[in-house]
């Protein structure tokens, strides 16, 4: 079935490490509504940034996107802002 929207939520976590739990717990509880997830983070031999951004593209459920951003936005050092592309 053809897409209404591309909603396209990108996730700033300035602090990966202390946050990582609460994060990852809820992109597992949302899994189903995620189709794909692209993780960016400085590395280098002996670098790991401690913030890092993910890129998720949403299915077209626009409340499950929503929701799941403000539940990302409640957490501590975690930003969230959503791009929405409509299909005619």
């Amino acid at each position: 079935m053809p897409l209404n929207s591309h909603i396209i939520l990108g996730v700033h976590i300035t602090d990966r490490i202390h946050h990582v739990d609460v994060v990852q717990h809820l992109l597992t509880e949302y899994g189903c509504s995620i189709r794909t997830r692209l993780g960016l983070h400085e590395a280098d031999k002996g670098f790991c940034s401690p913030s890092g951004l993910l890129l998720l593209e949403m299915t077209d459920d626009a409340q499950n996107a929503d929701t799941l951003a403000e539940r990302l936005n409640a957490v501590e050092g975690v930003e969230v802002k959503k791009m929405v592309f409509d299909h005619p």
